[in-house]
Parts: structure tokens; sequence; C-alpha cells
């Protein structure tokens, strides 16, 4: 994992982690991973399962359809033959 380090922080922004972190019962430096992450998450970000439902919608698909998309191969694996 990377290290940050942030030099002259005005006295205010570095008491304002700590009270933070103290209200949410964590320590500063995983307050201000927390910040730092949520400050740079995009926003409006779509899961996974999200996004392939909104396919699933466009494409009008019927129940049945869906059920075929969940539904797991129960055939045993094949060995893979790289030739």
């Amino acid at each position: 994992m990377a290290i940050l380090t942030v030099r002259n922080l005005p006295d205010e922004v570095h008491r304002a982690p700590r009270a933070r972190a103290a209200q949410h019962g964590r320590s500063t430096e995983a307050e201000v991973r927390a910040l730092l992450e949520e400050a740079v998450k995009p926003q409006g970000r779509l899961k996974l399962g999200s996004l392939l439902a909104d396919i699933g919608r466009q494409m009008k698909l019927t129940d049945e359809e869906a059920a075929l998309i969940t539904t797991r191969d129960a055939s045993p694996p094949r060995a893979v033959a790289f030739e």
C-alpha cells in the first residue's frame, strides 16, 4: 500500500478528522482514509448487478429468459487444451 504524507496542515484542518474519528470510533488515520476514499470515488457509480439489470430491461427479457441466465451449468469441468 502507498503512504501519503501531508505537510503544513492548518491546525483546524488537522483537528477536524481527529474529532470525526472520535465520533466514528476509529483512528485518525482510518478516518482520513475514509475521507479520501469518499472524496475521490466517482459520483453515481453503478454496481455491476444494477448495470446488468438495466441491460436486461432495455432488451425486454422475459422472466424465462432471465431465469436461463441465472441457471448454472452443472456439467463437470473439462480439461484445458493449450494446443
